[in-house]
């Protein structure tokens, strides 16, 4: 018997049981719809995690203080004081492989414009920040370094300030406001960046000369951190190595002391949160994958009731010269069907549910090509594997007891 009669036959048969049929494939449905939607959610999500790091500067490195043990108490990073200006210029000056370079002081407090206040923080920094961060300005200008030489107040706002302060549609820049009571004139305005992977809202900041906010609001004469931009990111690590070693010689670190800061690259962030999301996708994809098993059992369980419901069908196909590997061809080709038509509806639904996801829920997706081939793949080898032993059954039938067979 030929493939194109067996096809027809398990067409036969399967268009004789339409609704089991269809409750059949249910399972499989299901299974390669969940895991298209969860792989497309999952992907999706690593996806806009890159490109949000990305818009921070995928090259930016960041230098804190590293904490320091007093007495077995180790303080925080935030109450140390070893990084100084000196650093700051040692390595703009020395290190390699960094194409820019910015200390960082902040504060938060109140910002006030006529009647209007709001919380806000205020970042103290050099004009070559706006560089690493990958900020713009979208009216005015930035501040200068003779700003920062001479502590000029001023400064640039984001639009989030601009919205909380400047409700009357007044221009901001040339306008004046207060921070902790301190006037700043406000000479340029940032281009909105919306919230970043963490939820923190990007465009609520005011960036001012960093010797500005050292002398005037905090008076220190240390920095907070220091953010550099590496050359290219294939040269971060590069530009790391030598920023420790500047360090280690500018605080007078010997060769087995620990490290009184810490160095820290976009690159590891990147890495850090797409291992996150890879596991997630795949802790997802695993719960989706226990419903193609559950199909799968579902496609088994419906071929043994098919083989007892045609025994004597069987046994008289037999009779008349038909062949063991016929029969298990005949009943395997079912269960392929059944597998094969269920992933392809689940293809499509898996597809139409990510966009449902991606307009409704507003969440990312990111629907790979191999996805939707692995899943196919996946519900074909289940039909194979679940619809064989249901088959060589059949085919082992022995043809006078089929006949028999009431």
């Amino acid at each position: 018997m030929n493939l194109t009669n067996l096809l027809k036959i398990a067409l036969q048969a399967l268009n004789g049981n339409k609704f089991r049929g269809f409750l059949t494939m249910l399972g499989i449905i299901i299974g390669v719809a969940a895991v298209i939607t969860m792989l497309a959610i999952g992907q999706g999500s690593k996806k806009s995690i890159q490109e949000q790091i990305a818009t921070m500067g995928s090259n930016m490195i960041n230098i804190r203080p590293g904490g320091e043990q007093f007495g077995g108490v180790r303080r925080s990073a935030g109450e140390m004081q070893t990084l100084k200006l000196e650093d700051f210029e040692a390595i703009e000056k020395e290190a390699p492989y960094i194409s820019a370079a910015s200390p960082e002081v902040s504060s938060s407090g109140q910002v006030i414009f006529g009647a209007n206040n709001s919380p806000t923080s205020i970042y103290g920094v050099s004009p070559s920040y706006l560089d690493i961060r990958k900020y713009k300005v979208a009216q005015g200008e930035v501040f200068s370094d003779e700003d920062v030489r001479s502590s000029a107040k001023v400064c640039v706002i984001g639009q989030t300030v601009v919205d909380n302060l400047f409700t009357n549609n007044e221009d901001p820049v040339g306008q004046t406001i207060r921070f902790n009571k301190i006037p700043f004139k406000v000479i340029g305005v940032l281009e909105s960046k919306g919230d970043n992977t963490m939820g923190m809202d990007q465009d609520d900041i005011i960036l001012a000369p960093y010797s500005t906010i050292q002398k005037r609001i905090l008076a220190i004469t240390y920095i907070h951190s220091m953010a550099v931009s590496a050359s290219s990111e294939d040269a971060t690590e590069d530009a790391i190595a030598g920023i420790q070693t500047i360090l280690r010689r500018q605080h007078k670190i010997g060769p087995n002391a620990e490290d009184d800061f810490n160095v820290r690259s976009q690159k590891e962030l990147i890495s850090m949160m797409s291992s996150t999301t890879d596991m997630m996708t795949v802790l997802l994809a695993c719960i989706a994958g226990i419903s193609l098993f559950v199909g799968g059992i579902g496609i088994m369980n419906i071929m043994y009731v098919s083989v007892t419901e045609r025994t004597r069908e069987i046994g008289l196909r037999m009779s008349i010269g038909a062949k063991g590997f016929d029969i298990l061809m005949q009943f395997l080709i079912e269960a392929i069907l059944l597998s094969v038509t269920g992933g392809i509806i689940g293809v499509i639904l898996g597809i139409g549910s990510a966009f449902i996801v991606k307009n409704i829920l507003a969440w990312p997706i990111d629907i790979e090509f191999y996805t939707v081939i692995l899943s196919f793949l996946v519900c074909t080898i289940t039909g194979i594997f679940f619809g064989w032993y249901p088959a060589k059954k059949a085919a082992d039938l022995d043809p006078i007891e089929a006949l028999r067979y009431e």
